[in-house]
């Protein structure tokens, strides 16, 4: 059984501060959900629309609007001084499997679980997914996590993927200055002066 290593207490996701827009996840500022925070379903904004051409794939998420392009070319992974919150994917064939590696992350708050919560990855973090149709409407997704900073063994996560007909991908209207953002912070310093208040009283 693949364990989290202890993390500092409030760091990344576990962060219970609102001193500033950085004690939030990047999915809370509509920046990323990370690779797995993209792809494991949540109540709604599930939308995969996978696109072939030759040499690679694209798949758009619905929500928070990221698209992976991924080489199948057989190119190599970027310079490992070359990072993103998505990574570098590359992806091959084997028969009817689409794999893809991603590695070159940045070590950051984006996590493993839902909405890229959970607990936080390191920059050592490395993706095996594997995409398999099995029938009409429906593909086999399977990702391996490996992250030895984080987790002390890989672990495997695997589900279906279904095609749901006439389903349409929307926009997902969310950006780093929304208003979100703001009231949480302003709520924030509202329960400061309200407990500095009540101190005074005391």
């Amino acid at each position: 059984e693949a364990k989290a290593r202890p993390i500092p207490e409030g760091a990344g996701n576990n962060s219970p501060k609102a001193d500033s827009w950085e004690d939030f996840s990047y999915y809370i500022r509509c920046i990323s959900r990370g690779v797995t925070g993209s792809i494991f379903p949540v109540i709604y904004g599930n939308g995969q629309q996978i696109v072939q051409a030759p040499g690679y794939v694209t798949i758009l998420q619905e929500m928070v609007h990221e698209a992976r392009v991924i080489p199948t070319d057989g190119r190599p992974h970027a310079s490992p001084k070359i990072r993103s919150y998505m990574g570098d994917a590359r992806g091959h064939w084997e028969g009817n499997t689409l794999v893809v590696e991603t590695t070159n992350f940045v070590g950051n708050r984006t996590g493993i679980g839902l909405n890229g919560g959970g607990v936080p990855t390191s920059d050592e973090l490395k993706l095996i997914e594997r995409y398999t149709r099995v029938g009409p409407n429906e593909m086999h997704y399977e990702v391996t996590i490996d992250d030895p900073k984080t987790y002390t063994r890989p672990f495997k996560v695997a589900f279906p993927l279904t095609q749901e007909p006439g389903y349409q991908n929307f926009e997902y209207a969310c950006h780093e200055g929304n208003y979100a953002m703001f009231d949480s912070l302003s709520g924030a310093r509202a329960q400061e002066r309200a407990a500095a208040e009540a101190a005074k009283k005391k």
